[in-house]
């Protein structure tokens, strides 16, 4: 069932698309995993279509909205639940840290969950910031474009995979809610969209000496994704295609394999054997 969100005018700037069909936010509490032990932030509450039916469930909703106009409707209507604190602040801006261990202290809160319809132009940087948390999230449930979506989705080391997929992958295991489409929003969007439920991993996939080095190195394989490795290693600050070609051969990668083939473990091989080759000049 669909219902027209409030009075407040959807701000194309901010990538407003509110979330109306009563199915999707079902599936997405359920997906969530939400129980009376849990501390939920909540990403862009809107105008609370997701944030009412969370605080009926949770032990404690947190919601961050960057637009002033949706705060005061939204503080009136989740005023009764008792458990619903509202922010006005960017969530990029936003130490979450410091936030979580303060809502902790209470000792009440057991698992802390994150849940929302993401922006479509900043989802990236969100879910990352969101993996890279000092702190322990058990899982982050969000709506993206399904384009994205997807990507994420997919297994590393195949044609579907982008940088993205194993950046998420090497924080998360990744599992899909449900597709949905574009007629769940107001107003319509362009594109359907999709809810991933990513459950943080205690343990990496696989061992990485210096994280950051091998993200670039990803993200370097990725950036001409139809070239080969030894290409398109090429953008890698100091490497030259001699020193690509050595990194690739110590770590058993044939030259002509694309970044899309690596699986997880090569990519860390590969990552190695290249911070290798910059050592020995």
């Amino acid at each position: 069932m669909k219902k027209r969100s409030g009075n407040v005018k959807p701000q194309k700037s901010l990538g407003q698309n509110f979330l109306i069909d009563e199915e999707v936010i079902e599936a997405i509490i359920d997906g969530a995993g939400v129980t009376r032990d849990s501390l939920i932030i909540e990403i862009g509450p809107g105008t609370g279509a997701l944030t009412c039916p969370l605080a009926e469930k949770a032990g404690k909703v947190v919601a961050i909205e960057l637009d002033e106009r949706m705060i005061s409707p939204l503080k009136v209507k989740t005023f009764s639940y008792g458990n619903v604190e509202i922010i006005n602040e960017d969530i990029l801006n936003v130490d979450l840290n410091e936030l979580i261990e303060e809502e902790l202290k209470t000792g009440s809160l057991r698992d802390v969950r994150v849940v929302g319809n993401l922006p479509y132009y900043i989802t990236t940087p969100i879910i990352m910031k969101l993996l890279k948390l000092d702190l322990n999230v058990d899982s982050i449930t969000v709506m993206m474009q399904k384009e994205v979506g997807d990507r994420i989705a997919a297994e590393p080391g195949t044609k579907h995979a982008g940088a993205i997929t194993y950046s998420v992958h090497y924080y998360a295991e990744v599992k899909k809610i449900i597709d949905v489409d574009r007629e769940s929003f107001y107003p319509v969007p362009k594109v359907d969209s999709v809810v991933l439920r990513m459950d943080l991993l205690k343990d990496k996939p696989v061992k990485v000496d210096d994280e950051k080095f091998f993200f670039k190195c990803i993200k370097a394989g990725f950036s001409q994704r139809r070239k080969t490795l030894l290409n398109s290693l090429n953008s890698l600050e100091d490497f030259d295609k001699n020193k690509i070609k050595k990194a690739l051969i110590s770590a058993g990668i044939e030259t002509n394999r694309r970044a899309e083939s690596l699986n997880m473990e090569e990519f860390a091989t590969l990552a190695k054997s290249l911070q290798e080759e910059q050592v020995a000049g």
